[in-house]
């Protein structure tokens, strides 16, 4: 008689999330400190009624949102859909969301199986900040040349090594990514540089934002940011863009796992509806 062992047992789900992290220190649980996963973990506990460990697609950084971050996690629990959903926003605070939740191959895994990830960074350029915006936008006071971050954009495409746009505290076993697409849409007093990649270093976007705001301020002509790539050095490049400028927007997947559609442009909070800016 074949065993079976408690592994097997379990159920796989797969859910998309929206949060705010101005409150949070990240993504990933730490010891004493706020997070997205531990709040996250406590709520789908509280509901499954038992330990729940969640894995995501991407981890963001202190202060930095997420519109559509993924998720898998494995339970003895068996819930209908709307009671995952509602049973678990009922036990988030009020700057975490659950939006779907389905069954997943268990060969699926949140991180693994991706094979895209789509960030948003938004400048508020105006010569007076905005109150309400703040949490969910960078204030760009001085006027941006975008004509000349966007001929730069273009050094960034494809595949590089981007050691120049690392973190520190990477712990990426190569530095070598895609950059699938980077776009910068302008909707006064919006700019909007999206940015699409198969997979991100330690702050490489925030980092990539930075050097391209020093071209956009001309202190730095376009084709330097050539030279920055070729140089492999954190060093050379410019500042790390603020935190609460950055949107983590969407993951994709194989359509083999049939995960739902995106209602990340549909579901945006109030700091912009990016679908009005035709962002492709």
């Amino acid at each position: 008689m074949q065993l079976i062992t408690v592994a097997e047992q379990k159920n796989r789900y797969v859910m998309g999330i929206e949060y705010d992290g101005t409150d949070y220190h990240g993504w990933q649980r730490q010891e004493h400190i706020s997070s997205v996963q531990a709040v996250v973990e406590k709520a789908i506990s509280r509901v499954a009624d038992e330990p729940i460990e969640v894995v995501c697609a991407g981890r963001t950084d202190k202060g930095v949102h997420a519109l559509g971050q993924v998720i898998h996690f494995d339970t003895f629990a068996k819930r209908s859909e709307q009671a995952w959903i509602m049973g678990t926003n009922r036990y988030l605070p009020p700057s975490v969301t659950v939006h779907w939740i389905q069954l997943a191959d268990t060969n699926f895994h949140a991180r693994f199986s991706a094979t895209a990830r789509r960030y948003a960074y938004l400048l508020y350029c105006h010569p007076t900040r905005s109150s309400i915006l703040r949490q969910n936008v960078t204030w760009e006071h001085k006027k941006l040349n975008l004509t000349a971050m966007r001929e730069a954009s273009q050094y960034l495409l494809g595949e590089h090594d981007f050691s120049s746009f690392r973190g520190k505290d990477c712990q990426a076993k190569t530095p070598v990514r895609t950059v699938l697409h980077l776009n910068i849409i302008e909707k006064s007093p919006l700019v909007i540089i999206d940015i699409k990649a198969n997979a991100f270093l330690y702050h490489m976007v925030r980092n990539i934002v930075g050097a391209l705001l020093a071209v956009g301020h001309e202190k730095q002509q376009p084709a330097w940011i050539k030279e920055v790539i070729e140089a492999t050095d954190r060093r050379c490049a410019d500042i790390t863009a603020p935190a609460n400028g950055l949107h983590f927007l969407e993951v994709d997947y194989p359509a083999q796992f049939k995960l739902p559609i995106p209602i990340v442009l549909q579901a945006v909070p109030p700091i912009v509806n990016l679908s009005t800016f035709n962002v492709g």
